[in-house]
């Protein structure tokens, strides 16, 4: 029992459990699986985000591009759509996941090849994805795609399944969930039963052990980012589907949000600690808290100021934690 009590995980759940009882008080429509259903409908590529975050913070580095990344694949692969006369969901898909990956593999090349910083890395590949993105549109004069073709439309509005209550209540499982729930499983499978796994979790431990023991570091960090930028470029279709409005504006700046759910997931910020179930947890509270301050008709800018509060805490609660497990091995090795 005390084992279960000590994984992060336990208590991000206990906090979502609260949390909706509390905002279930305020708005009596809010613990409803409806209501759920289109929560999970109208974030799941933010949980698609977060786990393309969450692989690289597991392995000691930070990407802060992947915002737009996703805006660049959205876009191209919407206007890729329209361009050919093509209507076909798979091609935008393909050439979103496509854009991605390119995009993706050019961070891998800074960070692995000219050992540039992750985070100096992705800052200016933040800035040079969005502004070179911005610069070809502002030439072709189309920022935005206002009526994007119908397979986009029909993509955004595909569900699992359809169920019509008595009180004439619908229930719908969007086919985002489906996709979100297959990149969480295949991403955990990776993590926990292959050598790549293995790899990304020890050069989050300890970058030099890992390659010292044997571990391709520059294969693994292209399959990182590049693994990422392929997750950004479809969380960016989704998107897009979802709003019926393409936007290039949209959505870069919007990087603490994930990151956030993944902190308070209880990924360390240092790399080699966290899981797929905490990551899922974790952008679950920061949905529930999201949405209670919008039903509570709190500012945006408040709720910025409780998104960086929260990454404060749960970085202070990490390592807390990490210092004392640290305090407890070496006192075993005393006795």
């Amino acid at each position: 029992m005390k084992k279960v009590f000590r994984q992060n995980e336990i208590y991000v759940f206990f906090i979502m459990v609260v949390l909706a009882i509390v905002i279930t008080s305020i708005n009596r429509y809010f613990f409803t699986l409806e209501n759920f259903l289109d929560l999970l409908r109208g974030h799941s590529f933010e949980g698609i985000l977060a786990i393309g975050f969450f692989i690289v913070l597991l392995s000691g580095g930070i990407d802060v591009s992947f915002t737009a990344v996703a805006v660049v694949g959205m876009y191209l692969g919407v206007l890729t759509v329209v361009k050919t006369g093509i209507n076909n969901i798979w091609l935008a898909i393909a050439v979103a996941c496509l854009v991605g990956l390119i995009l993706g593999a050019i961070n891998a090349v800074f960070i692995g090849v000219f050992k540039i910083p992750t985070l100096i890395t992705t800052l200016g590949t933040l800035t040079a994805f969005q502004g070179g993105l911005l610069s070809y549109l502002q030439a072709t004069r189309q920022t935005v795609i206002s009526n994007p073709p119908q397979s986009i439309i029909n993509f955004g509005k595909a569900v699992l399944f359809r169920i019509e209550r008595p009180d004439g209540k619908i229930l719908e499982l969007s086919i985002y969930g489906l996709i979100f729930a297959a990149v969480a499983i295949v991403t955990w499978i990776i993590l926990k039963y292959t050598t790549l796994g293995r790899s990304i979790k020890a050069m989050g431990g300890n970058m030099e052990a890992a390659r010292r023991a044997g571990f391709n570091i520059l294969g693994t960090q292209f399959f990182i980012y590049c693994y990422v930028g392929m997750l950004a470029g479809l969380a960016g279709l989704m998107l897009g589907s979802y709003l019926r409005y393409v936007d290039a504006l949209y959505l870069v700046g919007n990087e603490l949000t994930i990151i956030a759910a993944v902190v308070l997931g209880g990924a360390s910020i240092m790399g080699g600690r966290g899981s797929i179930i905490g990551t899922v947890l974790g952008v679950s509270v920061i949905t529930i808290i999201n949405t209670s301050l919008v039903l509570m008709k709190i500012p945006s800018y408040f709720q910025q100021a409780v998104i960086g509060m929260i990454i404060v805490v749960s970085v202070s609660i990490t390592a807390y934690r990490q210092k004392v497990r640290e305090r407890q091995v070496r006192v075993l090795d005393v006795d």
